[in-house]
């Protein structure tokens, strides 16, 4: 995880991670594809979580998770083979009950540009039924203590 105080954040205090480019993560345009942005967003929603103690044991004691309702992706300029970058996350809103929201922002250290921006809504799901259910306790003391005041809650309150 880095911690650039130097970044132009959109939030205080994100959650990062490093990412290099690989060759096999660009398409038949040179740049990152699509499919991957919206891995790297899994890839640090999972991280962020579970750092939170909102692990995958818990998910599974509890047979709840939390599922991806909806992604909203602005690509503002394409990374490349070969660059290096870091992705940052916040949790955004939690309605204390079934949904919550994520805000990310994707930058290009070498330069300090802002490549993508993202937000995403999630809706508490069991595990078994895969219908919506109640978030757990659990669930809710992790994610009401760690939303970030004035980012996108993605439509709720």
């Amino acid at each position: 995880m880095t911690t650039e105080k130097t970044f132009q954040w959109d939030l205080p205090d994100p959650f990062t991670i490093d990412i290099v480019v690989r060759d096999e993560d660009t398409d038949r345009l040179g740049h990152a594809n699509n499919v991957v942005y919206v891995r790297w967003l899994e890839d640090i929603s999972w991280a962020h979580i579970d750092s939170l103690g909102m692990t995958w044991e818990l998910h599974e004691e509890t047979g709840k998770a939390m599922a991806i309702t909806r992604t909203e992706i602005d690509y503002l300029m394409p990374a490349n083979a070969g660059d290096r970058l870091v992705l940052a996350t916040w949790l955004t809103g939690y309605d204390g009950k079934f949904r919550s929201s994520r805000q990310f922002q994707l930058i290009r250290p070498v330069d300090g540009k802002t490549l993508v921006r993202a937000v995403s809504t999630h809706a508490c799901v069991d595990l078994k039924s895969q219908r919506p259910s109640r978030a757990p306790k659990p669930f809710a003391d992790i994610l009401g203590g760690a939303v970030v005041a004035g980012g996108k809650n993605a439509g709720f309150n």
